[in-house]
Protein backbone atom coordinates (compact mmCIF):
# COMPACT_ATOMS: atom_id res chain seq x y z
CA UNK A 1 0.00 0.00 0.00
CA UNK A 2 1.18 3.60 -0.59
CA UNK A 3 2.70 5.48 2.31
CA UNK A 4 0.25 7.30 4.58
CA UNK A 5 0.79 10.99 5.29
CA UNK A 6 0.74 12.70 8.67
CA UNK A 7 -2.82 13.86 7.93
CA UNK A 8 -4.03 10.26 7.91
CA UNK A 9 -4.61 10.03 4.17
CA UNK A 10 -2.57 8.15 1.58
CA UNK A 11 -0.72 10.97 -0.14
CA UNK A 12 -1.09 11.60 -3.85
CA UNK A 13 1.87 11.25 -6.17
CA UNK A 14 4.04 14.37 -5.98
CA UNK A 15 2.41 15.70 -2.82
CA UNK A 16 4.75 18.12 -1.01
CA UNK A 17 6.18 17.04 2.34
CA UNK A 18 7.19 20.51 3.48
CA UNK A 19 6.54 24.19 2.78
CA UNK A 20 9.82 24.30 0.86
CA UNK A 21 8.57 21.44 -1.34
CA UNK A 22 5.29 23.31 -1.79
CA UNK A 23 6.98 26.50 -2.89
CA UNK A 24 9.01 24.58 -5.46
CA UNK A 25 5.89 22.74 -6.67
CA UNK A 26 4.00 26.00 -7.24
CA UNK A 27 6.87 28.08 -8.62
CA UNK A 28 5.24 28.47 -12.06
CA UNK A 29 1.66 28.94 -10.78
CA UNK A 30 -0.25 32.12 -9.95
CA UNK A 31 -3.30 30.61 -8.25
CA UNK A 32 -4.51 27.49 -6.43
CA UNK A 33 -7.96 25.93 -6.12
CA UNK A 34 -9.07 24.65 -2.70
CA UNK A 35 -12.24 22.93 -1.51
CA UNK A 36 -13.81 21.35 1.55
CA UNK A 37 -16.88 19.15 1.84
CA UNK A 38 -20.22 19.98 3.45
CA UNK A 39 -22.62 17.50 5.08
CA UNK A 40 -24.39 16.83 1.76
CA UNK A 41 -21.12 15.85 0.11
CA UNK A 42 -20.96 19.03 -1.95
CA UNK A 43 -17.52 20.51 -2.63
CA UNK A 44 -17.36 24.12 -1.42
CA UNK A 45 -14.27 26.01 -2.48
CA UNK A 46 -12.57 28.83 -4.33
CA UNK A 47 -9.45 30.07 -6.06
CA UNK A 48 -6.70 31.60 -3.93
CA UNK A 49 -3.67 33.57 -5.03
CA UNK A 50 -0.45 31.61 -4.66
CA UNK A 51 0.82 34.07 -2.06
CA UNK A 52 -2.33 33.81 0.07
CA UNK A 53 -2.30 30.02 -0.21
CA UNK A 54 1.36 29.70 0.83
CA UNK A 55 0.71 31.91 3.83
CA UNK A 56 -2.25 29.76 4.88
CA UNK A 57 -0.35 26.51 4.33
CA UNK A 58 2.41 27.82 6.62
CA UNK A 59 -0.06 28.35 9.49
CA UNK A 60 -3.23 26.73 10.85
CA UNK A 61 -5.05 27.50 7.60
CA UNK A 62 -7.34 30.26 6.36
CA UNK A 63 -10.76 31.57 7.34
CA UNK A 64 -13.82 30.06 5.66
CA UNK A 65 -17.41 31.09 6.36
CA UNK A 66 -19.18 28.52 8.55
CA UNK A 67 -22.46 29.07 6.69
CA UNK A 68 -21.67 26.03 4.53
CA UNK A 69 -22.62 24.07 7.67
CA UNK A 70 -25.61 26.34 8.29
CA UNK A 71 -27.42 25.91 4.99
CA UNK A 72 -28.62 23.06 2.80
CA UNK A 73 -27.65 21.75 -0.62
CA UNK A 74 -29.43 24.72 -2.28
CA UNK A 75 -27.98 27.35 0.10
CA UNK A 76 -31.17 27.74 2.13
CA UNK A 77 -30.45 28.40 5.81
CA UNK A 78 -31.65 25.53 8.00
CA UNK A 79 -35.09 25.97 9.49
CA UNK A 80 -33.69 25.02 12.91
CA UNK A 81 -30.65 26.67 14.53
CA UNK A 82 -27.84 24.10 14.65
CA UNK A 83 -24.57 23.84 16.53
CA UNK A 84 -21.85 24.90 14.08
CA UNK A 85 -23.22 27.90 12.22
CA UNK A 86 -26.17 29.98 13.39
CA UNK A 87 -27.47 33.49 13.98
CA UNK A 88 -26.24 33.48 17.57
CA UNK A 89 -22.61 33.06 16.54
CA UNK A 90 -23.05 35.31 13.52
CA UNK A 91 -22.23 32.53 11.07
CA UNK A 92 -18.62 33.01 12.15
CA UNK A 93 -15.58 31.80 10.28
CA UNK A 94 -14.10 28.35 10.61
CA UNK A 95 -10.47 27.51 9.97
CA UNK A 96 -9.90 25.67 6.71
CA UNK A 97 -6.83 23.52 7.30
CA UNK A 98 -5.03 22.64 4.06
CA UNK A 99 -4.10 18.97 3.58
CA UNK A 100 -0.92 18.98 1.50
CA UNK A 101 -1.24 15.21 1.01
CA UNK A 102 -4.27 15.78 -1.26
CA UNK A 103 -2.31 17.69 -3.92
CA UNK A 104 -3.29 17.07 -7.51
CA UNK A 105 -3.80 19.16 -10.64
CA UNK A 106 -7.10 19.59 -12.46
CA UNK A 107 -6.40 18.55 -16.06
CA UNK A 108 -9.54 20.13 -17.54
CA UNK A 109 -8.75 23.49 -15.84
CA UNK A 110 -5.29 24.12 -17.31
CA UNK A 111 -3.68 21.91 -14.68
CA UNK A 112 -4.38 24.35 -11.85
CA UNK A 113 -3.10 22.93 -8.52
CA UNK A 114 -5.81 21.67 -6.18
CA UNK A 115 -5.92 20.78 -2.48
CA UNK A 116 -8.64 19.60 -0.09
CA UNK A 117 -9.18 21.20 3.30
CA UNK A 118 -10.66 20.09 6.61
CA UNK A 119 -12.65 22.43 8.83
CA UNK A 120 -11.53 23.25 12.38
CA UNK A 121 -13.13 25.08 15.28
CA UNK A 122 -11.44 28.52 15.45
CA UNK A 123 -11.18 28.39 19.25
CA UNK A 124 -10.00 24.83 19.88
CA UNK A 125 -8.31 24.18 16.53
CA UNK A 126 -9.99 20.75 16.65
CA UNK A 127 -12.13 19.33 13.79
CA UNK A 128 -15.74 20.46 13.99
CA UNK A 129 -18.14 17.62 14.78
CA UNK A 130 -19.66 17.41 11.29
CA UNK A 131 -16.60 17.97 9.09
CA UNK A 132 -16.80 14.92 6.80
CA UNK A 133 -13.03 14.42 6.53
CA UNK A 134 -12.59 14.91 10.27
CA UNK A 135 -15.32 12.38 11.11
CA UNK A 136 -13.76 9.66 8.94
CA UNK A 137 -10.23 10.44 10.13
CA UNK A 138 -11.41 9.96 13.73
CA UNK A 139 -12.83 6.51 12.94
CA UNK A 140 -9.72 5.49 11.01
CA UNK A 141 -7.52 6.53 13.94
CA UNK A 142 -9.44 4.13 16.21
CA UNK A 143 -8.58 1.30 13.85
CA UNK A 144 -4.96 2.46 13.72
CA UNK A 145 -4.79 2.29 17.52
CA UNK A 146 -5.28 -1.47 17.13
CA UNK A 147 -2.68 -1.71 14.37
CA UNK A 148 -5.28 -1.90 11.57
CA UNK A 149 -5.93 0.14 8.45
CA UNK A 150 -9.38 0.78 7.03
CA UNK A 151 -9.40 -0.21 3.35
CA UNK A 152 -12.31 0.54 1.02
CA UNK A 153 -13.54 0.75 -2.53
CA UNK A 154 -16.62 2.58 -3.87
CA UNK A 155 -18.78 1.92 -6.93
CA UNK A 156 -21.11 4.46 -8.50
CA UNK A 157 -24.05 3.93 -10.82
CA UNK A 158 -25.30 7.12 -12.46
CA UNK A 159 -27.64 8.31 -15.21
CA UNK A 160 -26.49 10.73 -17.90
CA UNK A 161 -28.63 13.18 -19.81
CA UNK A 162 -28.06 15.16 -23.00
CA UNK A 163 -28.79 18.37 -21.17
CA UNK A 164 -27.12 21.44 -19.66
CA UNK A 165 -27.80 23.27 -16.38
CA UNK A 166 -29.71 25.84 -18.45
CA UNK A 167 -31.87 23.26 -20.26
CA UNK A 168 -32.64 21.49 -16.97
CA UNK A 169 -34.01 24.74 -15.55
CA UNK A 170 -35.88 25.61 -18.75
CA UNK A 171 -37.56 22.19 -18.79
CA UNK A 172 -38.27 22.30 -15.04
CA UNK A 173 -36.31 19.05 -14.80
CA UNK A 174 -38.96 17.19 -16.84
CA UNK A 175 -38.84 15.31 -20.15
CA UNK A 176 -35.07 15.00 -20.02
CA UNK A 177 -33.23 13.23 -22.83
CA UNK A 178 -31.16 10.22 -21.73
CA UNK A 179 -27.67 9.98 -23.16
CA UNK A 180 -28.62 6.69 -24.85
CA UNK A 181 -31.92 4.80 -25.16
CA UNK A 182 -32.77 1.35 -23.83
CA UNK A 183 -31.46 -1.10 -21.24
CA UNK A 184 -27.90 -2.04 -22.17
CA UNK A 185 -25.72 -3.20 -19.28
CA UNK A 186 -22.09 -3.98 -20.14
CA UNK A 187 -22.66 -2.85 -23.72
CA UNK A 188 -19.68 -2.31 -26.00
CA UNK A 189 -21.89 -0.65 -28.61
CA UNK A 190 -23.58 1.98 -26.45
CA UNK A 191 -20.26 3.45 -25.30
CA UNK A 192 -19.35 4.17 -28.93
CA UNK A 193 -22.27 6.60 -29.23
CA UNK A 194 -20.51 9.00 -26.84
CA UNK A 195 -17.01 7.59 -26.96
CA UNK A 196 -15.17 10.85 -26.23
CA UNK A 197 -17.17 11.48 -23.06
CA UNK A 198 -17.03 7.83 -21.95
CA UNK A 199 -13.26 7.68 -22.37
CA UNK A 200 -12.72 11.13 -20.86
CA UNK A 201 -14.23 9.91 -17.60
CA UNK A 202 -11.65 7.15 -17.34
CA UNK A 203 -8.64 9.01 -18.74
CA UNK A 204 -9.15 12.28 -16.86
CA UNK A 205 -9.66 10.33 -13.63
CA UNK A 206 -6.20 8.84 -13.97
CA UNK A 207 -4.67 12.27 -14.62
CA UNK A 208 -6.60 13.64 -11.60
CA UNK A 209 -5.18 10.88 -9.40
CA UNK A 210 -8.56 9.23 -8.91
CA UNK A 211 -7.69 5.76 -10.26
CA UNK A 212 -10.50 3.51 -11.49
CA UNK A 213 -10.80 -0.28 -11.60
CA UNK A 214 -13.77 -0.63 -13.93
CA UNK A 215 -15.99 1.54 -16.14
CA UNK A 216 -18.96 0.29 -18.20
CA UNK A 217 -22.60 0.80 -19.09
CA UNK A 218 -25.20 -0.41 -16.61
CA UNK A 219 -28.83 -1.41 -17.14
CA UNK A 220 -30.93 1.66 -17.85
CA UNK A 221 -31.09 4.49 -20.41
CA UNK A 222 -27.78 6.35 -20.31
CA UNK A 223 -26.53 4.61 -17.17
CA UNK A 224 -22.84 4.02 -16.41
CA UNK A 225 -21.18 2.22 -13.54
CA UNK A 226 -17.69 3.16 -12.37
CA UNK A 227 -15.66 1.30 -9.76
CA UNK A 228 -12.92 3.26 -8.00
CA UNK A 229 -9.64 1.50 -7.20
CA UNK A 230 -9.48 0.46 -3.55
CA UNK A 231 -7.22 2.29 -1.13
CA UNK A 232 -7.31 3.49 2.48
CA UNK A 233 -10.70 4.79 3.61
CA UNK A 234 -9.96 8.53 3.76
CA UNK A 235 -8.24 8.54 0.36
CA UNK A 236 -11.17 6.53 -1.01
CA UNK A 237 -13.70 9.06 0.28
CA UNK A 238 -11.62 11.87 -1.23
CA UNK A 239 -11.47 10.01 -4.53
CA UNK A 240 -15.19 9.27 -4.48
CA UNK A 241 -16.19 12.89 -3.90
CA UNK A 242 -13.69 14.06 -6.51
CA UNK A 243 -14.93 11.56 -9.09
CA UNK A 244 -18.37 13.17 -8.91
CA UNK A 245 -16.75 16.57 -9.40
CA UNK A 246 -14.78 15.20 -12.34
CA UNK A 247 -17.78 13.55 -13.99
CA UNK A 248 -19.89 16.70 -13.74
CA UNK A 249 -17.03 18.90 -14.97
CA UNK A 250 -16.20 16.67 -17.94
CA UNK A 251 -19.91 16.36 -18.66
CA UNK A 252 -20.31 20.15 -18.90
CA UNK A 253 -17.66 20.26 -21.62
CA UNK A 254 -19.45 17.50 -23.57
CA UNK A 255 -23.05 18.70 -23.17
CA UNK A 256 -23.85 15.92 -20.70
CA UNK A 257 -25.32 16.09 -17.20
CA UNK A 258 -24.42 13.02 -15.11
CA UNK A 259 -26.78 12.49 -12.17
CA UNK A 260 -25.94 10.65 -8.97
CA UNK A 261 -29.53 10.98 -7.72
CA UNK A 262 -30.48 7.63 -6.19
CA UNK A 263 -33.81 7.09 -7.98
CA UNK A 264 -34.51 9.41 -10.95
CA UNK A 265 -37.24 7.15 -12.39
CA UNK A 266 -39.90 5.25 -10.49
CA UNK A 267 -40.11 2.34 -12.93
CA UNK A 268 -36.36 1.77 -13.37
CA UNK A 269 -33.59 0.52 -11.09
CA UNK A 270 -31.99 3.21 -8.97
CA UNK A 271 -28.34 4.24 -8.71
CA UNK A 272 -26.33 2.45 -6.07
CA UNK A 273 -23.19 3.49 -4.24
CA UNK A 274 -21.94 0.09 -3.09
CA UNK A 275 -19.00 0.11 -0.68
CA UNK A 276 -16.39 -2.65 -0.26
CA UNK A 277 -14.53 -2.73 3.07
CA UNK A 278 -11.83 -4.64 4.91
CA UNK A 279 -9.24 -4.15 7.62
CA UNK A 280 -5.54 -4.79 7.11
CA UNK A 281 -2.79 -5.32 9.62
CA UNK A 282 0.65 -3.72 9.63
CA UNK A 283 1.92 -6.32 7.15
CA UNK A 284 -0.88 -5.57 4.69
CA UNK A 285 -2.74 -8.81 5.35
CA UNK A 286 -6.53 -8.74 5.42
CA UNK A 287 -7.87 -9.15 8.94
CA UNK A 288 -10.94 -10.79 7.40
CA UNK A 289 -8.95 -13.55 5.65
CA UNK A 290 -8.37 -17.07 6.98
CA UNK A 291 -4.95 -18.56 7.45
CA UNK A 292 -3.70 -21.19 4.99
CA UNK A 293 -4.38 -23.99 7.48
CA UNK A 294 -8.13 -23.22 7.39
CA UNK A 295 -8.63 -22.65 3.67
CA UNK A 296 -9.52 -26.24 2.78
CA UNK A 297 -12.41 -26.69 5.16
CA UNK A 298 -13.16 -23.22 6.44
CA UNK A 299 -13.47 -22.04 10.02
CA UNK A 300 -14.95 -24.74 12.27
CA UNK A 301 -16.39 -22.24 14.76
CA UNK A 302 -18.18 -20.10 12.15
CA UNK A 303 -21.66 -19.13 13.27
CA UNK A 304 -23.15 -20.07 9.88
CA UNK A 305 -22.02 -21.79 6.70
CA UNK A 306 -21.91 -18.45 4.86
CA UNK A 307 -19.19 -17.15 7.21
CA UNK A 308 -16.95 -20.26 7.15
CA UNK A 309 -14.32 -18.52 5.04
CA UNK A 310 -14.51 -15.25 6.94
CA UNK A 311 -12.21 -14.82 9.95
CA UNK A 312 -13.60 -14.52 13.46
CA UNK A 313 -12.77 -10.81 13.42
CA UNK A 314 -14.53 -10.52 10.08
CA UNK A 315 -17.63 -12.19 11.49
CA UNK A 316 -17.63 -9.85 14.49
CA UNK A 317 -17.19 -6.87 12.16
CA UNK A 318 -20.14 -8.06 10.05
CA UNK A 319 -22.27 -8.53 13.17
CA UNK A 320 -21.41 -4.99 14.27
CA UNK A 321 -22.50 -3.53 10.95
CA UNK A 322 -25.78 -5.45 11.03
CA UNK A 323 -26.43 -4.54 14.68
CA UNK A 324 -26.14 -0.81 14.07
CA UNK A 325 -27.34 -0.52 10.48
CA UNK A 326 -30.90 0.70 11.25
CA UNK A 327 -29.50 3.42 13.57
CA UNK A 328 -27.12 4.95 10.99
CA UNK A 329 -29.30 4.92 7.89
CA UNK A 330 -29.16 8.72 7.33
CA UNK A 331 -25.39 8.40 6.96
CA UNK A 332 -25.85 5.77 4.24
CA UNK A 333 -29.03 7.09 2.63
CA UNK A 334 -29.13 10.85 3.36
CA UNK A 335 -31.85 12.09 1.00
CA UNK A 336 -35.62 11.90 0.63
CA UNK A 337 -35.20 10.33 -2.79
CA UNK A 338 -32.70 7.72 -1.60
CA UNK A 339 -35.42 5.76 0.18
CA UNK A 340 -37.42 5.47 -3.05
CA UNK A 341 -34.58 3.25 -4.25
CA UNK A 342 -35.08 0.93 -1.26
CA UNK A 343 -38.88 0.74 -1.51
CA UNK A 344 -39.62 -2.30 -3.60
CA UNK A 345 -36.33 -3.76 -2.49
CA UNK A 346 -35.43 -6.94 -4.30
CA UNK A 347 -37.38 -6.00 -7.45
CA UNK A 348 -34.66 -3.45 -8.20
CA UNK A 349 -31.64 -5.14 -6.55
CA UNK A 350 -31.81 -2.79 -3.55
CA UNK A 351 -31.82 -4.16 0.02
CA UNK A 352 -34.37 -2.99 2.56
CA UNK A 353 -33.71 -5.27 5.55
CA UNK A 354 -30.92 -6.28 7.92
CA UNK A 355 -29.59 -9.20 5.90
CA UNK A 356 -26.29 -10.73 4.84
CA UNK A 357 -25.11 -13.62 2.72
CA UNK A 358 -22.17 -15.23 0.96
CA UNK A 359 -21.82 -13.69 -2.51
CA UNK A 360 -25.46 -12.58 -2.32
CA UNK A 361 -26.59 -9.48 -4.19
CA UNK A 362 -29.98 -9.82 -2.53
CA UNK A 363 -28.52 -8.99 0.89
CA UNK A 364 -27.69 -5.69 2.56
CA UNK A 365 -24.18 -6.98 3.22
CA UNK A 366 -22.56 -9.33 0.75
CA UNK A 367 -19.72 -11.54 1.98
CA UNK A 368 -16.96 -11.87 -0.62
CA UNK A 369 -14.55 -14.61 0.41
CA UNK A 370 -13.04 -17.91 -0.72
CA UNK A 371 -13.82 -20.01 -2.60
CA UNK A 372 -15.01 -17.31 -5.05
CA UNK A 373 -11.99 -15.01 -4.48
CA UNK A 374 -8.43 -15.42 -3.15
CA UNK A 375 -8.04 -14.99 0.63
CA UNK A 376 -6.33 -11.62 0.14
CA UNK A 377 -9.51 -10.29 -1.51
CA UNK A 378 -11.79 -11.24 1.40
CA UNK A 379 -14.08 -8.32 2.14
CA UNK A 380 -17.64 -7.16 2.78
CA UNK A 381 -19.78 -5.25 0.30
CA UNK A 382 -22.36 -2.96 1.89
CA UNK A 383 -25.12 -2.57 -0.70
CA UNK A 384 -27.45 -0.17 1.12
CA UNK A 385 -26.02 3.23 0.07
CA UNK A 386 -27.13 4.96 -3.11
CA UNK A 387 -24.98 7.08 -5.38
CA UNK A 388 -26.19 10.17 -3.49
CA UNK A 389 -24.34 9.15 -0.32
CA UNK A 390 -21.73 11.31 1.34
CA UNK A 391 -18.85 8.79 1.14
CA UNK A 392 -17.14 10.15 4.26
CA UNK A 393 -20.18 9.57 6.45
CA UNK A 394 -21.04 6.23 4.82
CA UNK A 395 -17.52 4.86 5.31
CA UNK A 396 -17.41 6.26 8.85
CA UNK A 397 -20.66 4.47 9.70
CA UNK A 398 -19.53 1.12 8.32
CA UNK A 399 -16.11 1.10 9.95
CA UNK A 400 -17.32 2.52 13.28
CA UNK A 401 -19.99 -0.18 13.52
CA UNK A 402 -17.60 -2.91 12.42
CA UNK A 403 -14.96 -1.91 14.96
CA UNK A 404 -17.67 -1.84 17.61
CA UNK A 405 -18.62 -5.37 16.60
CA UNK A 406 -15.04 -6.57 17.03
CA UNK A 407 -14.69 -4.82 20.39
CA UNK A 408 -17.93 -6.30 21.71
CA UNK A 409 -17.47 -9.68 19.94
CA UNK A 410 -21.03 -9.46 18.69
CA UNK A 411 -22.97 -12.43 17.32
CA UNK A 412 -24.77 -12.39 14.01
CA UNK A 413 -28.47 -11.52 14.46
CA UNK A 414 -29.76 -14.55 12.56
CA UNK A 415 -29.22 -16.83 9.59
CA UNK A 416 -28.05 -15.63 6.16
CA UNK A 417 -30.49 -14.40 3.55
CA UNK A 418 -30.42 -17.75 1.72
CA UNK A 419 -32.21 -19.31 4.69
CA UNK A 420 -34.91 -16.64 4.89
CA UNK A 421 -38.27 -16.33 3.13
CA UNK A 422 -40.37 -13.29 2.18
CA UNK A 423 -42.68 -14.22 5.06
CA UNK A 424 -39.85 -13.66 7.54
CA UNK A 425 -40.01 -9.93 6.81
CA UNK A 426 -43.72 -9.85 7.53
CA UNK A 427 -43.47 -11.83 10.76
CA UNK A 428 -40.62 -9.75 12.15
CA UNK A 429 -38.02 -12.50 12.01
CA UNK A 430 -35.97 -10.15 9.83
CA UNK A 431 -35.48 -6.57 10.98
CA UNK A 432 -36.51 -4.05 8.31
CA UNK A 433 -34.55 -0.89 7.60
CA UNK A 434 -36.30 2.49 7.93
CA UNK A 435 -38.28 3.18 4.76
CA UNK A 436 -38.10 6.98 4.75
CA UNK A 437 -35.64 9.70 5.71
CA UNK A 438 -38.08 10.86 8.38
CA UNK A 439 -38.23 7.44 10.02
CA UNK A 440 -34.47 6.94 9.65
CA UNK A 441 -33.70 10.32 11.25
CA UNK A 442 -36.07 9.70 14.14
CA UNK A 443 -34.40 6.36 14.80
CA UNK A 444 -30.88 7.82 14.58
CA UNK A 445 -31.74 10.64 17.00
CA UNK A 446 -33.25 8.41 19.72
CA UNK A 447 -31.47 8.82 23.09
CA UNK A 448 -30.34 5.17 23.01
CA UNK A 449 -29.33 5.14 19.35
CA UNK A 450 -26.09 3.30 18.61
CA UNK A 451 -25.14 6.31 16.47
CA UNK A 452 -24.94 8.44 19.65
CA UNK A 453 -22.23 6.26 21.19
CA UNK A 454 -18.93 8.16 21.33
CA UNK A 455 -17.16 5.27 19.62
CA UNK A 456 -19.56 5.59 16.68
CA UNK A 457 -20.59 9.22 15.90
CA UNK A 458 -21.40 10.85 19.25
CA UNK A 459 -24.28 13.13 20.17
CA UNK A 460 -22.81 16.38 18.82
CA UNK A 461 -22.66 14.90 15.34
CA UNK A 462 -26.05 13.20 15.61
CA UNK A 463 -27.76 16.38 16.78
CA UNK A 464 -26.21 18.52 14.05
CA UNK A 465 -26.54 16.09 11.16
CA UNK A 466 -29.94 14.95 12.38
CA UNK A 467 -31.07 18.57 12.37
CA UNK A 468 -30.01 18.91 8.75
CA UNK A 469 -32.05 15.82 7.84
CA UNK A 470 -35.08 17.13 9.75
CA UNK A 471 -34.80 20.27 7.63
CA UNK A 472 -34.81 18.13 4.48
CA UNK A 473 -37.89 16.23 5.71
CA UNK A 474 -39.70 19.48 6.53
CA UNK A 475 -39.13 20.85 3.03
CA UNK A 476 -40.41 17.59 1.55
CA UNK A 477 -43.50 17.58 3.75
CA UNK A 478 -44.27 21.15 2.68
CA UNK A 479 -43.82 20.43 -1.04
CA UNK A 480 -46.75 19.80 -3.38
CA UNK A 481 -45.63 17.31 -6.01
CA UNK A 482 -46.73 16.79 -9.61
CA UNK A 483 -48.09 13.39 -8.59
CA UNK A 484 -50.43 15.01 -6.04
CA UNK A 485 -51.67 17.61 -8.49
CA UNK A 486 -52.31 15.06 -11.24
CA UNK A 487 -54.04 12.69 -8.86
CA UNK A 488 -56.24 15.03 -6.85
CA UNK A 489 -56.73 18.40 -8.57
CA UNK A 490 -59.69 17.42 -10.73
CA UNK A 491 -61.37 14.59 -8.81
CA UNK A 492 -60.89 15.34 -5.10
Amino acid sequence: MPKESLSGVVATQGAPKSIADLETLLKDDIKVKVAGIDVDGVLRGKYMSKEKFLSAASSDGFNFCSVIFGWDIHDTVYSKELLISNRANGYRDLIASIDLATYRRIPWENNVPFFLVSFLDPDTKEPICADPRGVLRKVASRAQANGWRCIAGCEYEYFQFKETPESLAKKNFRDLQPLTPGMHGYSLLRTQLNTEYFNDLFDESLKFQVPLEGHHTETGPGVYETALAYTDALRMADNAILFKFLAKSVGMKRGVVPSFMAKPWGNLPGCSGHIHVSLRDADGKSLFALGEDQLKTGRSDAQYEDTKFLSQEGEWFLAGVLDGLPDVMPMLVPTINGYKRLVGGEAFWAPNAVTYGYDSRAASVRIISPPSVPPSATRLEVRVPGADMNPYFALSAIFALGLRGIEKKLKLPGPPVSQLSPEDKKTGKVKMLPQSLEAATERMMRPDSIAREEAVFGSDFVDHFGGTRQHEVRLWNEAVTNWEVERYLELA
